[in-house]
């Protein structure tokens, strides 16, 4: 008796040839998969295609080259920008990929008085926009762009001499805010980062160093820088009380 070994599966291909029925099954299967993957495909360029046809014809630049985001100072991975745009005017299409603390000197309806503000998910996530300004005031804004990668340790690194809490506090930045009386100064501050002294308000101050370097600030938007590991001092010289902002940007 001959051994009877199992058949093997028949090739589907090879059936298909010989059953029309299932040789037209195979064809709208396939059919069916590549509408699926057509589908898929068209949804994602759709999202592509909206942001590009958002700013079709327009000339896309990176934040740090728009002409209205004018960079004022750099170190390192820190771009100290002075954000102006006029009334009536548009800034161009361009791209943010880093984090941004935003010092808010006045907008449109009028001045904001040193209003901070940040965006720290442009540094997973990119985005492209453009900035308008209906008026009838002047928009502007002392903005800290931050390229490194952070610090999460918020305790690591905080800077002595200045009393109170940050405003703002996170991996990216650190912000105080100082009100002077009429001749008050503040004791002198260690900062173990670059931070940036930015006028918030009318008065007149003076920003000293422990070399006895002396900047003067006179008008909303003036801003006095300092590297990391100097050591400062911030008093009102003019008649009036005043107010600064201190930004640190941290790495």
């Amino acid at each position: 008796m001959k051994n009877k070994q199992p058949r093997r599966p028949i090739a589907v291909a090879r059936v298909a040839q010989n059953d029309p029925l299932l040789r037209i099954r195979v064809i709208f299967f396939i059919l069916a998969c590549l509408l699926l993957l057509v589908l898929s495909l068209g949804s994602t360029s759709k999202l592509f295609a909206a942001e590009d046809n958002e700013f079709a014809g327009e000339r896309i630049v990176h934040l740090l080259q728009e002409p209205r985001h004018r960079t004022v100072h750099n170190e390192g991975d820190l771009y100290l920008l002075d954000v102006q745009v006029n009334p009536g005017d548009t800034s161009l299409p361009h791209v943010h990929d880093q984090a941004i603390m935003l010092t808010y000197i006045s907008m449109a309806d009028g001045p904001r008085d040193g209003q901070i503000g940040n965006n720290t998910d442009y540094a997973s996530e990119a985005i492209t926009h453009k900035v308008s300004n209906a008026g009838p005031g002047l928009f502007r804004i002392i903005a800290l762009v931050n390229g490194s990668a952070g610090n999460i340790d918020l305790q690591s690194d905080r800077p002595s001499g200045l009393s109170g809490e940050p405003e703002l506090e996170n991996a990216w930045f650190r912000s105080y805010r100082v009100e002077l009386a009429p001749g008050e100064e503040t004791k002198v501050q260690h900062h173990q980062l670059p931070s940036v002294v930015v006028q918030v308000v009318d008065g007149l101050l003076q920003v000293t160093r422990d070399d006895q370097v002396i900047d003067e600030l006179d008008h909303p938007g003036n801003w006095s820088w300092r590297k990391a590991g100097q050591s400062y001092s911030v008093k009102n010289v003019g008649g009036i009380a005043t107010a600064v902002v201190i930004n640190e940007g941290r790495f």
